[in-house]
């Protein structure tokens, strides 16, 4: 094993905007590393396939951190909301991530998703004729990319059209990096979060209903008010922001390899696999949340001892040359590979129909209606960010022109 010399997360722009030849440096070196985190705690490092997989799957990296490493305060930290917000299923070991899971997963079975695809065309449909009338120039981070998840996920909970914009808004606040502690902005924005939360449970206490909330909140003592919020909280984030970054990060590299996009307007069956591969190839998690040994463990020929945090770079393993052929390579036409860019094992992303559904959704309009979409401002001015530590990376922005500058918009003469 090697220590990795600088520390994980603490990158320039440059590392931060492409990540993938410093995740493919270090993998080179060793599957399994030693490091420092941006926060100034040890960890180990996973970044070959293989080890991965082993890591994402073994009962012997837990999930509960506060339990694995005795609660202790300065190496745990929920953020914010805090420790009421933070009892859900990615934060638990069985027997409860069982339970809870098998709650949640009520709503997420194939056929309840199927049906929901005429209502995510509809939204996405109206999200663009909105984006059509600002252009020809738009952001489409604001525009598009992140409100059409938030709007899937709030419909699936219950979440009152009219109340999603401020809510919408408050998880954005939230959502924003930061280190230190947490500026106003965001506890204000966590406070708005919480009271809703709190109150979309005690409306569907009172009036019962079929979404996702109301099968929750009829679980009863089978779930503490503490884990129906938690997992209220971490659907909600892990349901759009995700999505956001994989709209954003797809058109990019769709952008930058027009001999993909072209293939993708002209043969458009293929977006299910196009969606695969730019989940392979630009993860919008590239890391996944942190895991704790309960004991030693040896991950890549590394033995990892009891007590340590480990983290799992999916990007790093998704450009794994042992397992995808030529990975630096974006090919939407490429055979089928085995991406962990939905996790694995136990906790493998139960939204993972939804996302695909919507990716699907998405990238069809999209290319439908703007099939000359471009970027409207030069590549290199592209910033990705962190925007949860280093679980998530997506755009804040990405300006495109909707239509070449000599052509009319849509509908105009």
């Amino acid at each position: 094993m090697l220590e990795v010399e600088t520390t994980w997360g603490g990158w320039g722009e440059d590392i931060q905007n492409d990540p993938y030849p410093h995740f493919a440096e270090i993998r080179g070196r060793c599957p399994v590393h030693a490091v420092r985190l941006g926060d100034g705690h040890d960890a180990y490092l996973v970044v070959g396939h293989d080890a991965a997989r082993q890591a994402l799957r073994d009962p012997r990296l837990s999930k509960d951190m506060l339990a694995a490493m005795g609660a202790d305060p300065d190496v745990v930290d929920e953020g914010l909301p805090g420790p009421a917000f933070a009892r859900h299923m990615l934060a638990v070991d069985p027997p409860d991530h069982t339970r809870l899971r098998g709650m949640v997963a009520k709503a997420f079975v194939p056929s309840r998703i199927a049906a929901l695809a005429p209502r995510l065309e509809h939204i996405a449909e109206d999200l663009l004729d909105d984006l059509e009338r600002s252009g020809p120039v738009v952001d489409l981070v604001s525009g598009f990319a992140l409100p059409f998840p938030f709007r899937v996920i709030g419909e699936l909970l219950g979440v009152p059209v009219a109340d999603q914009p401020a809510l919408h808004d408050a998880f954005r606040r939230l959502l924003q990096p930061w280190s230190g502690s947490p500026p106003p902005d965001a506890v204000a924005a966590s406070n708005v979060v919480v009271g809703y939360l709190e109150h979309l449970v005690d409306e569907h206490q009172r009036v019962p209903s079929d979404d996702l909330v109301g099968v929750l909140v009829q679980a009863g003592d089978d779930l503490t008010r503490q884990e129906l919020l938690s997992s209220l909280f971490q659907l909600i984030v892990a349901g759009h922001d995700t999505t956001t970054s994989l709209i954003g990060n797809g058109m990019v590299a769709l952008i930058d390899h027009p001999e993909q996009l072209r293939l993708l307007r002209a043969e458009p069956q293929r977006i299910p696999e196009a969606v695969e591969e730019i989940i392979r190839f630009d993860a919008p998690v590239p890391h996944a949340t942190f895991r704790v040994t309960t004991e030693a463990v040896e991950l890549g020929g590394v033995e990892v001892p009891a007590g340590q945090q480990v983290l799992v770079c999916i990007g790093g393993a998704n450009h794994d040359p042992a397992v995808h052929a030529d990975p630096e390579r974006f090919d939407i036409a490429r055979t089928p590979e085995p991406h962990l860019g939905f996790g694995h094992g136990i906790h493998f992303c139960l939204g993972a129909p939804l996302a695909r559904l919507e990716g699907r959704i998405a990238f069809g309009a999209l290319l439908r209606r703007f099939p000359d979409i471009s970027l409207a401002v030069p590549r290199d001015e592209l910033q990705w960010s962190h925007g949860d530590g280093l679980v998530l990376r997506g755009l804040a922005e990405l300006p495109v022109r909707l239509i070449p500058d000599n052509q009319p918009a849509p509908g105009h003469p």
